[in-house]
C-alpha cells in the first residue's frame, strides 16, 4: 500500500474508473458517493466507504472530487458536513469537475484559511479517456500544490498542464468545451450531409479521420452516431451546464461567441425533448429531426 492516502468524492460514469485507477495503482482510497449503491464495485476492490465528504477529509490527505455541477461542488466541499470542515495543515482538495473559475477561486481561498490548498483540475476525454487513464488534465492553483499531486494525475491522465492560479484549469477546461462545441456541430452536420448523398458513412469516417477534419468529435463519437448508440459518454446534461458556464464567463469578459451560442441552443432542444441522459452524440438525431421537419 503505497503512503498517502486518497478520498474520493463522486462514482459516475467518470468518477468510477478514475478512482478505480487509483485502487489499482496500490493507494488506499476513501470514497464517499451520493448513492452508495454506486460505490459497491469500488468497495469490493478494496476502498472504504464514509458517510460523509467531511469524513472522508478526515481520513485522508489528497481528496479528489468528480461531481456534476457547480452547486455540487458548493455543497460537498464548502457545505454542511463538507469536505472544508475535515481539512487541515498540508492536505489538498483536488476538484476534477467542470465548474466555475469563481467558484475554483473561493474554494482555494477557504483552504488556505485552514494551511490547506486546492487544485482546480477538469479534464477531457470522456468516458473512453477515463476507462483507459488517457485524459488531459487542465490545472490551477499553486506551483508546489500542484508539483505535490502531479504523480497522482499520472495514474489518471497522459497530457497534465498547470495554467495558472486557482480557477486557471477551469479557465482551459471552458476553452476546450468551446471548442467542441462547435465541432460536435460540424461533425454531425457531415455526417447528415454525406447520409443525405448516400455515402458509406463508416468508410468516410475513416478516410476523414486521416485528413484535415479530424476532430475527437469525428474519432470518438461519429461511430456512435452512425450506429444509433447515444449511451452516455458525456452526458447532454453536462455538457449543457458547461456551455451556460461559459457563456456567462464571456459575457464578463466581454466576449460574443456565436458559435457556441448556437449549440448551445441545439442542446438545449435536445433537453427539451427529453435527451439530457443520453450522450452529446445525439445532437445527430436533433439536427435530423431539424431537417425532417423543414422537408
Amino acid at each position: 500500500m503505497k503512503d498517502i492516502t486518497i478520498g474520493w468524492l463522486g462514482a459516475g460514469v467518470m468518477g468510477r474508473s478514475m478512482s478505480g485507477h487509483m485502487l489499482k495503482a496500490g493507494y488506499r482510497v476513501i470514497l464517499h458517493t451520493r448513492s452508495r449503491e454506486k460505490a459497491s464495485e469500488l468497495e469490493e476492490m478494496g476502498a472504504v466507504w464514509k458517510d460523509t465528504p467531511k469524513e472522508v477529509a478526515e481520513s485522508a490527505e489528497v481528496i479528489f472530487s468528480t461531481l456534476g455541477y457547480p452547486e455540487d461542488v458548493r455543497s460537498v466541499i464548502l457545505g454542511k458536513d463538507g469536505v472544508i470542515h475535515g481539512m487541515g495543515p498540508g492536505k489538498t482538495i483536488v476538484d476534477m469537475t467542470t465548474s466555475s473559475p469563481d467558484l475554483a477561486r473561493e474554494i482555494a481561498r477557504e483552504m488556505k484559511k485552514r494551511d490547506a490548498e486546492a487544485i482546480d483540475a477538469p479534464l477531457s476525454g470522456g468516458d473512453t479517456g477515463a476507462r483507459d487513464a488517457s485524459l488531459a488534465i487542465m490545472c490551477g492553483g499553486e506551483p508546489e500544490a500542484f508539483e505535490k499531486i502531479l504523480p497522482l494525475l499520472k495514474n489518471l491522465g497522459s497530457e497534465i498542464k498547470r495554467f495558472g492560479e486557482a480557477g486557471s484549469g477551469q479557465k482551459a477546461k471552458l476553452a476546450n468545451q468551446i471548442l467542441i462545441a462547435s465541432s460536435m456541430v460540424g461533425t454531425v452536420e457531415a455526417l447528415l450531409y454525406a447520409e443525405r448523398s448516400n455515402l458509406n458513412l463508416t468508410e468516410l469516417v475513416e478516410v476523414m479521420e486521416k485528413g484535415a477534419a479530424c476532430c475527437w468529435s469525428l474519432s470518438n463519437l461519429g461511430r456512435r452516431m452512425i450506429s444509433a448508440d447515444w449511451e452516455p459518454g458525456f452526458y447532454v446534461k453536462h455538457f449543457i451546464k458547461d456551455m451556460r458556464i461559459a457563456l456567462d464567463d464571456s459575457l464578463r469578459m466581454g466576449l460574443s461567441l456565436p458559435g457556441l451560442d448556437l449549440a448551445y441552443e441545439f442542446y438545449l432542444r435536445a433537453q427539451r425533448e427529453g435527451m439530457e441522459e443520453q450522450g452529446t452524440q445525439v445532437l445527430m438525431r436533433v439536427l435530423k429531426s431539424l431537417n425532417q421537419s423543414s422537408l
